[in-house]
């Protein structure tokens, strides 16, 4: 006689779903790129992404028509056309607002010059979901060479590093990949090409109902956001596995602004970046190398760039905004001089 045993199956867990992904795109004046971002962003392997599309008041409209010709149809793709002449913060902000309404988990905020492979959101967000103090992640970003149509081994970035005397740079920019970058670590923040942002952290830092500083308009508002997560005790990581690409010619850089005009604006923003998030245990640790500039600075602009006093006055113009700023940034901070003092090398 055969004994029947009693056979218990376990009822199989429903796969959980994904966490939304909103990826903003701010355009400017970038129409021959956006085919390729657009292409890069429909293939991505993750699959709950959206796709906002804000045209910033572009004078060339060839983008906002590609757009409209190509995706109104498409259910993904959100199009705005601002009528105003709104800066990157002003107008990524918009978008972050319209993401979080649409209760997005992550956002990446990215203009047209990107190519995206296609499992690189899938990567970071795999990552993240695990780890939730993570604020925000970024791959290895190669310069894609737009002329001939192919990527190149050249690194972009692998992500933002700091300095003692506070000058914050793309780490790797205009190497050859060697391998050299091939460590998974946390970083001092992610650049601004092709970055991840957990929503839950953007809430977190947020300031005067901003993401990225107004202020700033744009150049370095993502090295002060990156700042910020530091300040309010969340990690900033690098995966070399993820890949992106990027491409800006001078020529694309021109159609936004003068090679002055950005510097103008980057001497500006530093000076607010550091008076916002520089703690005084910081500031005194590195007294010498930051003093080294602070002294030289005004030698420097007179003599070799003279129009770098226009970025000063801009700066005293802002300063009483950007005091309540970091009134409000050291009254809900976590970390301690000394944590944030190893993040400057």
């Amino acid at each position: 006689m055969i004994s029947r045993k009693t056979i218990k199956v376990e009822p199989k867990e429903k796969p959980q779903p994904k966490a939304k992904l909103i990826v903003i795109i701010v355009h400017q004046n970038s129409p021959d790129h956006l085919k390729l971002c657009m292409q890069s962003l429909l293939e991505q392997s993750y699959g709950n992404l959206d796709v906002i599309f804000i045209d910033n008041n572009s004078s060339d409209k060839e983008g906002l028509e590609f757009m409209h010709e190509n995706y109104d149809s498409e259910k993904k793709v959100t199009i705005i056309s601002n009528t105003d002449n709104r800066s990157f913060a002003k107008a990524a902000n918009r978008g972050i607002k319209i993401a979080v309404g649409r209760e997005a988990k992550y956002i990446s905020v990215i203009e047209p010059e990107v190519i995206i492979s296609p499992d690189y959101y899938e990567k970071l967000i795999d990552y993240c979901q695990k780890r939730p103090k993570v604020a925000s992640a970024t791959g290895k970003i190669f310069i894609y060479d737009f002329v001939n149509l192919k990527p190149t081994d050249i690194i972009d970035s692998s992500g933002l590093k700091a300095f003692r005397n506070r000058r914050i740079e793309e780490a790797g920019k205009g190497m050859v990949d060697d391998g050299q970058f091939n460590e998974e670590k946390e970083i001092f923040g992610v650049s601004g090409i092709c970055p991840l942002y957990r929503v839950e952290a953007l809430e977190n830092v947020k300031i005067m109902e901003e993401y990225f500083d107004e202020d700033f308009e744009e150049y370095k508002e993502d090295m002060d956001l990156a700042w910020r997560f530091l300040l309010y005790g969340w990690k900033n990581v690098y995966l070399p596995d993820a890949i992106a690409y990027h491409s800006e010619m001078e020529e694309d850089r021109a159609k936004k602004h003068s090679i002055k005009v950005q510097k103008e604006k980057a001497f500006r923003n530093q000076l607010l970046m550091e008076k916002k998030n520089e703690l005084w245990g910081s500031f005194w640790k590195d007294f010498g190398p930051i003093m080294s500039v602070k002294l030289a600075t005004p030698l420097y602009i007179t003599f070799a760039q003279p129009h770098l006093w226009k970025g000063y006055l801009g700066y005293v113009k802002r300063f009483p905004r950007i005091l309540k700023k970091r009134f409000l940034i050291m009254k809900n901070k976590k970390a301690s001089a000394k944590e944030m003092g190893g993040w400057f090398k």
